[in-house]
């Protein structure tokens, strides 16, 4: 079994603390296929979740052919913008915003009327949107609820993987006939523990670590790619970095946010710059609002206009990067250029029935951000542990001019926002639905980011000669 620090990326940064599905969902007068008065309705194109929209609240489902499963009802936290925006979170903080109108959310879905119209949904935290087809009700499906026996919890899991998952192909795995093997093996009388055997041993063989299922009683399972190594929880490789800063004559390295973030000025005169995850900046307060902004004040601390003036080189250490927000990635490099670039572009997974097709490729953009920026030579320092939003800072450095030098070991190759789901056992699982290109023309998903001076890092070899290869040759 793998464990390691969730990776709060996209829909998971929102839905990781989901009501728990012990009561059928209310109607409130609804019918099948119909709505309340001033109800709107739309389901995502792709994604898999149905938005209801009544008055100050907007109600969440998880449809799949197999059935629907409430996840999450937010509340309405301001009043609507000048161009009509809604925003809707928990507790006071904005989580999601509601925008209607976008041509480009595409037609209608299920023979929806034209008095609904099209929407576009932004996860706080995410570097896109999502778009909303408008449906004419609440499908039926999600005026019922599921059964919490371990047949409906396999089919639910099925058909999310089924209708979802984006890397079928280049994983040449056979999911239909993963179903036939398994499924017999599940009834009404399956025990949890061997429940839990069987969605491992389903989604193993993806080697996927944006692939993982954890039940109610803490048993967690994350998968990895093959032949790659987690090293995110490991707390001797930090030391042994900040040792082998010392023997380089580095006295002063400050830190930041939580711990996540460190910063030393090099003797050589320039900046190293150590991010071990974008997101969590603050101990009490878990919301990428909060993270924005701690990260703004440790990017005015260490990018004042006297360093970047003076700063020879900059330095970054992604090598234990366990992910994130995108939005907070995107953030570290618009302090980082003085003109905006392509960063890369999204498309979401949007037929059930056809793994090749998406919904509309989002262009992602860098922009420089206010303050001091740096716009030298860059050196990223990479590893089999530079996951998620690590990697989707990698790319978004790609079209930077001058470009980084990426120093290290290939990426561990997960790029899609993590798609967070509840079984209706109150088990959770995570998969990847979108394709990341990047600037380059490429799609690394699966296969990781390579380096362009390879090195050896945190080798046994390495670690007990008290080296650091990918530091010292990044010259």
């Amino acid at each position: 079994m793998i464990t390691r620090a969730r990776i709060t990326v996209g829909l998971l940064a929102v839905l990781a603390v989901l009501p728990a599905c012990s009561a059928p969902p209310s109607t409130g007068g609804v019918t099948p296929g119909g709505t309340t008065p001033g109800q709107q309705v739309w389901r995502t194109d792709g994604y898999g979740l149905v938005y209801a929209l009544d008055g100050p609240q907007l109600k969440i489902y998880e449809i799949t052919g197999a059935g629907c499963i409430p996840a999450q009802t937010l509340q309405q936290t301001e009043a609507p913008a000048t161009d009509g925006t809604l925003r809707f979170g928990e507790g006071g903080a904005t989580t999601q915003t509601l925008r209607t109108g976008p041509a480009s959310a595409g037609p209608a879905a299920d023979g929806a009327s034209s008095a609904g119209g099209p929407a576009t949904v932004h996860l706080v935290g995410t570097a896109a949107d999502m778009d909303l087809k408008p449906l004419p009700g609440l499908p039926e499906s999600c005026t019922r609820q599921l059964a919490p026996d371990p047949l409906s919890t396999f089919d639910v899991f099925w058909s999310t993987f089924a209708e979802n998952y984006n890397s079928f192909g280049r994983k040449s795995v056979d999911w239909a006939a993963t179903r036939d093997l398994y499924r017999p093996r599940v009834s009404v009388d399956t025990e949890p523990e061997q429940l839990f055997t069987i969605l491992q041993a389903m989604i193993e063989p993806f080697g996927d670590a944006h692939t993982s299922i954890a039940t109610t009683e803490g048993d967690e399972f994350f998968g990895l790619r093959t032949g790659t190594r987690d090293l995110s929880e490991d707390p001797d490789l930090v030391d042994a970095m900040d040792e082998h800063l010392s023997r380089l004559g580095v006295t002063d390295l400050h830190r930041y946010a939580n711990g996540k973030i460190s910063y030393a000025a090099l003797p050589d005169g320039r900046g190293y710059l150590r991010i071990n995850t974008f997101d969590g900046y603050r101990k009490n307060d878990s919301s990428s609002a909060a993270s924005a902004a701690e990260l703004a004040r440790v990017l005015d601390s260490v990018f004042t206009q006297q360093s970047v003036n003076s700063m020879r080189g900059l330095v970054i250490d992604l090598r234990l990067n366990s992910g994130g927000d995108d939005a907070l990635a995107l953030q570290v490099a618009g302090r980082l250029t003085d003109r905006s670039y392509p960063a890369f572009t999204k498309a979401a997974r949007n037929d059930p029935n056809d793994i090749t097709r998406h919904g509309r490729a989002q262009q992602v953009t860098v922009t420089p951000a206010a303050g001091a920026r740096y716009t030298g030579p860059v050196w990223l320092l990479t590893s089999d542990s530079t996951l998620s939003a690590g990697e989707t800072f990698i790319e978004a450095m790609m079209g930077r001019t001058p470009a980084p030098v990426r120093v290290g070991a290939t990426t561990q190759g997960v790029f899609s926002d993590d798609m967070s789901r509840r079984l209706p056992n109150g088990w959770t699982f995570t998969l990847g639905n979108e394709e990341y290109t990047a600037s380059d023309g490429h799609n690394y998903e699966g296969e990781g980011i390579p380096p362009t001076v390879p090195t050896p890092v945190f080798t046994e070899a390495e670690m007990a000669a008290g080296q650091d290869s990918a530091l010292d040759n990044s010259h």
